[in-house]
């Protein structure tokens, strides 16, 4: 990979504060799942949110990735307060600001490998040969420039996976949002798909927030935030024992 490095800086990617969330419950009233979140993460940080089944860390990567909105709070997505847009705000910042990659790919299986890298480009209005550029250049990133023509359902898990992130690279994002990234696959391609995060962080300093609720896991990010029952009770260097997590 080409070496493309960029310092830490105090540029804030995220910044929310004091967000809370409820949902609205069948018998009536709410039911709150997450409680004064703060924390702000900085352009080129690896960071992972850990909690158990539950925790509000999923409530809390929705908010993050512009897919949901907080009931109360502030949260300022390089540095613009994104809080209250509408659904067709939040969607153009989804697409021009955070770059996805989930647990099971989401790729469009009757679509080729380079169809489906340059679907955001698609709708931010690149023109084709715009679009076949870039993707090429990702998929070359990703060391799967001959697989181009393939589709899904021909790959690996762990290709697909690199497919998913060259498509969360393509449109230069500011953030990468991963939710459990190696759930589906097995450890050896799992073991290689966080390796190739550290290597996107360390040598090209993009900014990775990434969900999961194992401790090994987060071990690969250089910080890690800990939700449990909707609260953060953990933020700062990932510890050696899993054991500073418990209450």
């Amino acid at each position: 990979m080409k070496k493309n490095k960029e310092k830490k800086s105090d540029i804030n990617i995220i910044s929310m504060n004091k967000i809370c969330k409820s949902f609205p419950v069948e018998m009536g009233g709410e039911q709150q799942v997450l409680f004064d979140i703060t924390f702000d993460v900085n352009q080129g940080e690896f960071v992972s949110i850990m909690g158990p089944s539950g925790s509000g860390k999923s409530t809390c990567m929705n908010i993050i990735g512009a897919l949901d909105t907080p009931t109360s709070g502030t949260y300022k997505l390089y540095g613009n307060d994104i809080t209250h847009l509408s659904s067709d705000e939040l969607a153009v910042v989804r697409n021009e600001y955070i770059g996805f990659v989930f647990q099971q790919f989401n790729l469009l299986s009757k679509r080729s490998v380079l169809d489906n890298v340059m679907m955001p480009l698609m709708y931010r209005g690149f023109p084709m040969s715009e679009r076949i550029r870039k993707a090429r250049e990702m998929l070359k990133r990703v060391g799967l420039e001959k697989f181009e023509s393939y589709l899904p359902t021909q790959l690996s898990g762990g290709m697909k996976q690199r497919v998913a992130i060259a498509r969360a690279l393509v449109g230069n994002p500011k953030l990468i949002l991963a939710d459990e990234p190696t759930g589906a696959l097995d450890s050896k391609m799992g073991n290689d798909i966080l390796q190739f995060f550290k290597q996107l962080n360390q040598e090209m300093g993009i900014t990775i927030v990434m969900i999961t609720h194992e401790f090994e896991i987060a071990q690969y990010s250089n910080r890690l935030i800990h939700i449990y029952d909707g609260r953060i009770t953990y933020d700062g260097k990932v510890p050696k024992d899993e054991k500073v997590l418990q209450k």
